[in-house]
């Protein structure tokens, strides 16, 4: 979750984290063509080093098995107990376990063998949401959109550079309509509660804590008890109800931006280069679109509305060893808090669900301890013979 405009930020908000935990732990793989480390530098932590029973693909970054198996479950539209045994992620009881080690080497060698290791062929290109792939073609509804270039395409061609303001242009109007660089220099934190809607009938307390120039900490408070998720300024985390769980790679990367109080103001440092797009739809309204770029990593799409100049949506995704895991914010409410803008209301979508914040009061340049930012302990183990909580 994440607030823009000299915003407060959303990436993963804690109660996404209590059902993405779920996805990890068992199946792996190893990534074709990962480029090599220089054998002077120590490589990361692999996962057959942190999880038990890795068989399909070893090699990977530890940190990318969760982030893959989100991608499995998103891709097929199923929980993490579709594959694995619910507690004991590690055991081997499901055939459909040893089918999804089976699908993972196909997949990655088809794109080593067709694609150069690139990530082209996915979990989704076959599923679509659904546990059975899709092998008949889907008679469709309503008329299709014209195909670009095609004899309905009028002329257009979405991947063209668009008439209209450029990338620097519709940046600096958004820093204008949020208040001005002067204003948001002025706001060192922001502590924001609200409601999160969602996850089951009713509502969940949720708090927001950021302060500049990068650190954020949400915190939700659930029917089963506390679970946050932060960012220190160098380190990220989840914490329900297990141990923290370290944020790395491109989540990490992900969180950064949203942990960056100003970032109105601190894109053109943020991002290394700017491309526009044609113009999109979000809700009934216009919006220019615009691609951020970052070195190494996906592009971050941003979306600002044509007329108020404000920042609607934004789409970001985390690259995993079988595919890419999109994340959609969408911003709106926007109200003025100590001269700045702030969306009061946001929600974030992903391929098995959405949540919405609603933000009820703001409080602005208080003191918040950096303390309040640490990753918290782990907690301690279940007395003997008691099984420690399902994720």
């Amino acid at each position: 979750m994440k607030t823009k405009s000299n915003v407060t930020n959303i990436s993963i908000i804690s109660i996404a984290a209590l059902t993405l935990i779920a996805l990890a732990i068992a199946v792996a793989g190893n990534r074709m063509g990962m480029a090599q480390q220089a054998p002077a530098a120590p490589g990361p932590q692999l996962a057959e080093a942190r999880f038990k029973n890795i068989q399909a693909l070893k090699g990977i970054p530890a940190d990318q098995v969760i982030p893959a198996m989100q991608f499995i479950s998103s891709s097929l539209g199923v929980e993490c107990e579709y594959c694995h045994v619910r507690g004991a992620f590690d055991k081997d009881d499901k055939q459909k376990k040893k089918i999804a080690r089976k699908m993972i080497l196909m997949e990655l060698a088809i794109n080593k063998d067709n694609f150069q290791g690139h990530t082209v062929v996915t979990c989704n290109s076959c599923h679509r949401g659904a546990a059975a792939p899709v092998g008949i073609p889907i008679i469709a509804e309503v008329a299709p959109r014209p195909m670009p270039g095609g004899p309905n395409a009028a002329g257009t061609n979405p991947a063209a550079v668009p008439a209209g303001p450029t990338a620097d242009q519709i940046l600096d109007k958004y820093v204008q309509a949020v208040g001005g660089a002067d204003a948001m220099q002025k706001i060192t934190s922001r502590v924001e509660h609200g409601t999160l809607t969602g996850f089951g009938p009713g509502s969940i307390p949720v708090e927001i804590y950021a302060k500049a120039p990068d650190k954020r900490l949400s915190v939700t408070h659930t029917p089963r008890g506390e679970s946050s998720t932060g960012y220190d300024g160098q380190e990220g985390w989840m914490s329900g109800f297990g141990p923290p769980r370290e944020v790395t790679g491109g989540e990490l990367e992900n969180m950064k931006l949203d942990a960056d109080l100003n970032f109105a103001a601190d894109m053109k440092k943020l991002f290394i280069q700017f491309r526009p797009r044609p113009a999109e739809k979000v809700g009934d309204r216009d919006a220019y679109l615009i691609f951020g770029l970052r070195r190494g990593l996906p592009p971050v799409k941003l979306y600002f509305d044509e007329q108020s100049g404000l920042l609607v949506r934004e789409v970001q995704y985390v690259e995993t060893p079988l595919g890419r895991n999109p994340t959609q914010i969408d911003f709106a409410d926007y109200r003025d808090a100590d001269g700045v803008k702030v969306p009061f209301r946001w929600t974030v979508a992903r391929p098995q669900g959405r949540f919405t914040i609603q933000v009820d009061n703001i409080q602005q340049n208080v003191a918040i301890d950096d303390a309040k930012f640490a990753k918290p302990p782990a907690p301690p183990p279940p007395p003997a013979g008691q099984k420690p909580p399902a994720p």
